[in-house]
């Protein structure tokens, strides 16, 4: 799952509770050596009709534009693995709980509540995805997970529910 529980911190002298530390991130369907691969196995198939026409013309009208495709699918590629440069980080302590979410370009956001007064909702409908799972207890309601898929966030949210329910009791 694209979710860890990271292992608990211990408690310091001045603060005598333990924190717990999720973080979530994007699932990644091609890796960086599936990448290497798919762009060395599309540039060879490519490549391959181009053995006929070597020596003619032709060779030079047909090899920018081929080049064109290959450079064109590697530039998708990298900007899908810039936009996927996501991480949220959730740190849940006895009277402080942080989301705190690191997004493509740079972008950061942070949410803070009392433990005590967060709930966890699952919107089976309603929501921009089915199964929208959100916090609600501080300044305002903060979707989390957005990017994982709906069996995950119903998976998640279990865990969450349980994570809370053992900072508040």
């Amino acid at each position: 799952m694209p979710y860890q529980w990271l292992p608990p911190e211990p408690a310091t002298d001045l603060s005598h509770t333990d924190t717990s530390h999720l973080r979530l991130w994007p699932h990644r369907s091609l890796p960086r050596e599936g990448f290497v691969w798919f762009i060395g196995g599309t540039s060879a198939l490519i490549a391959l009709p181009l053995l006929t026409v070597l020596g003619s013309p032709v060779l030079w009208g047909l090899l920018p534009f081929l080049v064109l495709a290959v450079a064109g699918i590697w530039f998708a590629l990298q900007r899908s693995y810039r936009d996927a440069e996501i991480v949220e980080d959730l740190t849940l302590t006895e009277g402080l709980v942080t989301l705190t979410r690191q997004g493509p370009r740079k972008r950061h956001a942070e949410w803070q509540a009392n433990p005590h007064w967060v709930r966890v909702e699952l919107h089976e409908t309603g929501g921009p995805v089915p199964h929208y799972l959100t916090l609600h207890g501080g300044p305002r309601p903060v979707e989390i997970g957005s990017f994982l898929s709906e069996e995950e966030r119903v998976s998640l949210s279990a865990e969450l529910r349980a994570a809370f329910a053992g900072h508040k009791g």
